[in-house]
């Protein structure tokens, strides 16, 4: 790290290595951007991120979000903030060039949305929610609402929202009530009330173009009779200027646990004029489009989650001074040692660590793929690989960064419970992430019934597969080859576990439930055990000279940390997936014996 001082630096170096080292994209001279390119611009987001994002974050927290007479207003700080970040054009990182975007790919925006949620978590919530928003526009909007709105979200000037939740339901959107009475061709008109929506009103913007779900009269009970509508805050009016009311009103913001800068709202919408998106009754369609991009957007808030929790960790164990190492004396000149001799805080500081590098590199390989399914007539596999590895990566990506904000303030002891040190309000911003876009229990859910069980494992055989090629290629890796052959093993234990699930669910579909966390727990262990072990054999063979660093300049502490922290996260992190396997088989029985008097003894 270049400076243990600072507040915040961008993990560049780990970046440029996967970007580098680790990519299957080659940095084709017949491209269009190189990977020179990307790094340079790059390392301008994580200026920025690092000059004007970190130094108003706990600020922010305090003077948090207001509310008046159906008006928020953010703090003026990141107001600020937000419009210089839209004006240097970094909203549209990798939206399409006909709407004003810079069409980049999205192994470099995935490294850009992990520094905005290391600065500033709250402020990373409005760039990231539109352009998921976009992309469900883009997907399935028509020509005339492309042109109308996509150039002015892209830009910043206008920003969106995504409208699900309604206080009667969470994660089950097939009780929405919102309701859309259709007035004129393309026409409607919604009403209903939705909770929870992030961004939803504020003051950074000139228009807030919210994606509503609602119920058209007579359509299908569930999901299956929810549709998708465009609902701008603000209408055009006679003289071309889009400042007519639409009768979208906020009426409440909560008073939540963190994330105070970025405003969550109570939204009416009162016989709103709306515009179909994508075809009625196919609302959900759309919005996973939307979902789908947020769940990954999240999951590298996990991550940027545990990239920040070690950086202040790091930093502070290396200057407090507590006790005398067991040992013997380490730093005899001191009239204590340093945390960092302590073998448990070691623990705690090497487990961030290994979250944030596995977790960033499971994000980069999600980036690659997601930049193939937005190419023309894209694989089917690709797909169906990508919907897999969703799913582990929110889930298991925000529950390991809120263990490494948990270890954070752990570290710090006493000082870490109070806000001068700054790493409570990690904790309490990164919490949400394991929240929204579906629980982890939705996610887990998800992963499961739907993206294994759903294609009878054919989506988890594609990429065990991966795993195996890549351990039987290295078995000649004296220092990884242990490692490799207990990943192996892994790899052929996933689908068998997987097939006893099924089998009970077969009988009792409770039961697939009883699993499911347990299931991607123990999936995301094994996901991040294939990333760790893929560094270390990569860092290892340039180490040995048997392949040449596309980075000539790569330095070789770097590729040696690699290969030891893959062997701490074998030997200390991956055991974990045991006692998910463990806890998998015994099935429903002791969760679910207890009645619900018992339950309330």
């Amino acid at each position: 790290m270049a400076d243990l001082l600072s507040e915040y630096q961008a993990p560049l170096a780990d970046m440029k290595f996967l970007l580098n080292e680790m990519s299957e994209v080659p940095d084709s001279a017949s491209s269009p951007v190189t990977n020179e390119d990307l790094f340079f611009i790059l390392e301008q987001g994580a200026r920025f991120a690092e000059d004007e994002l970190v130094p108003i974050n706990a600020q922010g927290d305090s003077e948090g979000c207001q509310f008046d007479n159906g008006q928020v207003t953010i703090p003026p700080s990141l107001k600020a903030a937000f419009r210089r970040y839209a004006d240097a054009g970094w909203m549209g990182l990798s939206m399409p060039e006909q709407w004003g975007g810079q069409a980049l790919p999205e192994r470099l925006s995935v490294c850009i949305g992990e520094i905005l949620t290391s600065a500033n978590h709250a402020f990373s919530m409005t760039p990231a929610l539109t352009m998921s928003a976009c992309r469900a526009l883009i997907s399935h909007g028509s020509d005339a609402l492309k042109s109308t709105y996509l150039e002015r979200m892209i830009s910043g000037q206008w920003t969106g929202t995504m409208c699900l939740t309604e206080s009667h339901c969470g994660s089950d959107l097939g009780l929405v009530r919102s309701s859309a009475a259709p007035t004129s061709e393309g026409l409607y008109q919604i009403k209903g009330n939705k909770i929870f929506i992030s961004s939803g009103q504020h003051d950074a913007s000139d228009n807030i173009i919210h994606l509503v779900l609602a119920r058209l009269k007579g359509a299908p009970q569930g999901i299956k009779g929810l549709s998708l509508f465009l609902v701008p805050a603000k209408l055009e009016n006679a003289n071309g200027e889009w400042s007519a009311p639409n009768n979208v009103h906020c009426i409440g913001i909560e008073e939540k646990m963190g994330m105070h800068a970025n405003p969550t709202c109570t939204m009416s919408f009162e016989q709103s004029e709306g515009y179909l998106i994508g075809k009625e009754n196919r609302g959900i369609n759309a919005m996973f489009t939307m979902m789908n991009e947020m769940r990954l957007g999240a999951s590298m808030q996990g991550v940027g989650l545990s990239e920040r929790s070690y950086q202040k960790s790091i930093a502070y164990a290396i200057e407090r001074t507590q006790m005398r190492s067991l040992s013997g004396i380490k730093a005899p000149e001191k009239e204590a040692d340093p945390l960092l001799v302590h073998p448990d805080v070691r623990r705690m500081l090497l487990t961030q660590k290994v979250f944030a590098e596995g977790g960033r590199a499971l994000g980069q390989f999600c980036a690659n793929l997601l930049d193939e399914t937005h190419q023309d007539n894209p694989d089917k596999d690709t797909i169906q690989l990508l919907d897999l590895l969703t799913p582990i990566a929110k889930g298991f990506c925000t529950e390991t960064g809120l263990e490494s904000a948990s270890h954070a303030i752990q570290i710090h002891g006493g000082h870490g419970f109070v806000k001068e040190s700054g790493v409570e309000q990690l904790y309490r911003d990164g919490r949400i992430s394991t929240i929204y876009e579906g629980t982890t229990g939705i996610q887990a859910l998800d992963l499961l019934g739907r993206k294994v069980l759903g294609t009878q494992g054919k989506s988890l055989l594609s990429f065990t597969k991966i795993i195996h090629t890549l351990c039987k290629t290295h078995n000649d890796n004296l220092v990884m080859a242990p490692y490799l052959s207990v990943l192996s093993r892994y790899s052929k234990e996933w689908p068998d576990l997987t097939m006893k699930i099924a089998s009970k669910g077969m009988r009792d579909a409770d039961e697939v439930g009883a699993a499911s966390f347990d299931f991607l727990m123990y999936s995301g262990y094994v996901t991040l055990g294939y990333f760790w072990a893929k560094m270390a054999v990569t860092a290892q063979d340039i180490l040995d000279g048997k392949r040449e660093a596309i980075d000539a300049t790569i330095n070789q502490d770097f590729l040696q940390a690699k290969v030891n922290h893959a062997q701490f996260y074998f030997d200390r992190i991956l055991p974990r997936a045991l006692s998910h396997k463990a806890m998998m088989l015994t099935g429903k029985n002791s969760m679910m014996s207890s009645t619900e008097a018992q339950l309330t003894l």
